[in-house]
Formats: structure tokens, sequence, C-alpha cells
């Protein structure tokens, strides 16, 4: 079924669930190659990247099985795993890079393709590259593979601490980093360090995994190396950016509803333009609470590293301006080519011209309903909400790319009352 059919029903009204956050539960995962033993995580999202990552660790040698929403992970002994990703499965997933760091800090050697997944615009893997050379690696980069080899010391091959200053507060980077510093030998510092909620999760799952990582939040890390760690249970921090979209049906929507476990703290500057727009939010002994206004109001959106408008969030946020009332002025400061969910819009009557990073958004009061196309997971997430809001019936295809980051989507708002069919 990769068609999402959404027809006009009025506002959405409910109570509903995010999840374990997707950029949260892939780097658990990759974690989990860290200790010997049987890991488990729980609050973990039914999602297609989840399968995808764990058909990568099983190809490493891992064993991977869902119960409900926990995993078990089961992590042999270091000679025993398989450091070579493979391609068919490193090409569906740029998040797959994170398995660098741990194999080279467990066994020495790596070998993985270059990531694929969303397209939306050059993401050099050259941050984790850099870091983990200072770290004592070498590499090799040849015919679409890179390979990366500790160099070794009097006790075999080992990682050693380095201070590493990013050039751009990375948040995959950031996580790579320290996971591959926790068995350095030595101490690792990382300055201009991702701060998102997805690195304290990892940070804190690392801690209890017997690591010494400090700083997590904040733009420097401090992480002491230690010889050995041991699995543990975690339980995966709430979806922001689902959360997100569901405040944003609520609010495209002129509706209510309620987020069980949405949490405002990891959202702050999203609840922030929420809010400017018209759209009441509150965090309530309940859950994260928003209502829609009868129209939403025109504002200006700029994407910028944690804590700033997430780029996850900004085809959300176009959405709900293609409706507002008002011109808006949107950049993307973090990726080029994020805009390719805009010619869709445009086919069901947005009024969006684009230019480099920009985007000038003249609200309309109704968009049309129309056959489009989702080119990845946040951008088709954006037409379903463009959907929620247009006359007539809407069709999505390719709808697929929103199962890779929301669990049984269709069925979430269908609950609130929208009038939504798979296909």
């Amino acid at each position: 079924m990769d068609r999402l059919v959404i027809r006009p029903n009025g506002p959405i009204r409910g109570t509903t669930r995010a999840g374990g956050a997707k950029n949260s539960v892939l780097k658990l995962m990759a974690a989990c190659l860290l200790a010997e033993g049987r890991h488990r995580l729980e609050n973990v999202p039914d999602i297609v990247d989840v399968q995808i990552m764990s058909e990568m660790l099983e190809a490493l040698g891992v064993r991977v099985t869902r119960d409900g929403h926990a995993l078990s992970v089961d992590v042999p002994r270091a000679e025993e795993l398989s450091p070579v990703a493979p391609y068919e499965l490193v090409d569906k997933m740029r998040a797959s890079i994170v398995v660098l760091g741990p194999l080279l800090a467990r066994c020495g050697h790596a070998r993985l393709s270059m990531p694929g997944g969303d397209d939306f615009g050059s993401r050099p893997i050259n941050f984790h590259v850099n870091g983990l050379t200072d770290m004592g690696t070498r590499f090799e980069t040849s015919h679409g593979f890179i390979e990366g080899t500790v160099e070794s010391m009097a006790a075999g091959p080992r990682l050693v601490g380095s201070r590493i200053v990013l050039d751009y507060p990375s948040h995959t980077t950031t996580d790579n980093l320290m996971m591959a510093a926790t068995l350095a030998k030595g101490t690792t510092v990382i300055d201009n360090a991702a701060r998102e909620p997805e690195v304290r999760d990892l940070a804190d799952y690392l801690n209890a995994m017997g690591a010494s990582v400090r700083g997590a939040g904040t733009s420097r890390l401090e992480i002491d190396g230690v010889e050995s760690l041991s699995p543990g249970v975690h339980v995966v921090i709430p979806d922001r950016v689902v959360t997100g979209t569901l405040l944003a049906a609520a609010a495209i929507t002129g509706g209510e509803v309620v987020v069980e476990d949405g949490r405002y703290d990891h959202m702050e500057m999203y609840v922030s333009k929420l809010r400017a727009m018209g759209a009441q939010v509150d965090q309530r002994p309940e859950g994260l609470w928003a209502a829609g206004p009868v129209r939403l109001r025109s504002v200006d959106v700029a994407t910028l590293p944690y804590p700033g408008v997430a780029t996850d969030y900004k085809p959300l946020l176009v959405a709900m301006l293609a409706v507002a009332d008002g011109v808006a002025i949107v950049t993307e400061n973090l990726f080029e080519g994020r805009f390719r969910y805009v010619d869709e819009l445009r086919r069901m009557g947005a009024d969006i011209r684009t230019e480099g990073h920009h985007a000038v958004v003249r609200g309309i009061p109704r968009l049309s309903g129309a056959q489009v196309r989702s080119p990845d997971i946040r951008g088709g997430a954006a037409l379903v909400l463009a959907g929620l809001a247009a006359e007539g019936e809407t069709v999505v295809t390719a709808a697929g790319h929103l199962d890779r980051g929301y669990e049984h989507f269709g069925a979430t708002l269908a609950a609130l009352g929208a009038d939504v069919d798979w296909q």
C-alpha cells in the first residue's frame, strides 16, 4: 500500500501518543555493539528504519528480536562480529553511518558504503571521518566504500582520546564520536557538540552501560574511556517530530489534540512558532495539548541547530503557512535541496516561491485536493497535513516514506477523526 488518500472531514480531535524517537532509537541500537550480552530497548517504534537497522545489526552478527514495542539485542564477542556493513542496507538509510564508531571502538576495523537515505542535498560524512581520524583511525576510500582501521597499540588496536572541535554541531557525528570515545584510551573532548534531546538519551544509556559521559545536552562533551561496557535496559524518549506533526494536524484543521507522551521541553522553539501562528499549546498533566485557531497567522521561520527550529519541522510549518493569513519567509540554513515537496504543495494551489535557501509563502484560505508525490519522510507528512486542510480528495503517492518515521500514521490520524485510507 503506497497511496494515502485524504478527504476533508473537519477538525481532528482526541488523545494519542507519539511513541519512541526514531532519531534516538537508531543510535541506541548502534550503541549496543559496544557491549557483549543482551540489551533491552523499550518504547521502540514499529517503523521501517528500525527494521533496516535491525537487519544491519544482524548482518554484523547481532541477533535482534522484537516483542511489541521492545527490542532484545544480543551482541556476541568482538571476534564474532563481522564489521562489514552491506551496501544494500547502508544505501537505504543515512543513519547507518552510526555503526562506524562502535565497530571501530569494539573491533578496530570497519567497512561500509557511503550512506543513502532521504535525498535532500549533500550531507558529507567528513565530520565523522575527521573525528575518528583524530582518535587514531586510518581511512581508505575506494569504489564507493569507506574502510577504517584503528592503529595498533601494545595491547592491540584501540582508539585514543582526543580533543575534537566540530565545524558544525552535527547530531549524528556527535553520537558517532561519543560512542567511539567510550572505549578509547584516555579522555575525549567534543566541542561544538550537538545538544539535541536524543544526544542526551544516548548518553544516558551509555552511562547506564558503564561509560563516563559528561556534558550531554551542552556544546561540550567529555568522555573518559573505559575498558569495557555492559548491556542494560533503556526506555527510548518520545519522538518530538511525530509530536510536532500531531500538533500541526490540530493547528491546520482548527482541531484539538493531546499527545500523552509529548514533551514541551524538547521542542520549545517549535511550540513558540505554533503559538505565534495562533495555536494554543500547553503542557498539561494528561500530556502536551494543542488547539488550532479558525485560521493560522503567518510567521517567518529559519532552521537552526537545536535548540532552534529543526529542519525536520520545516515542511510541517510550510504546510501550515500555505493556509495561514499573511506572507512568510522560510529560510533553510542546514540542508540544500530541502524544498522538494514545495512543487507538490503548489499542485494543491499553494502560493510558494523558492530561491536558493529561501521560500516566500503567501497563505491562501483553502488548498485544493490533488494527486501529489511524497519526496521523503517529513515532506510526505507535510503533504498529508495539507490534505487535511484541502477541499476535495488528496492522494499522496510514494507514501511508503512515511512508514520510515511514523508508526501507522494513517491509523493514528483516523483515530483522531481524519478521513484517511491506505490504498
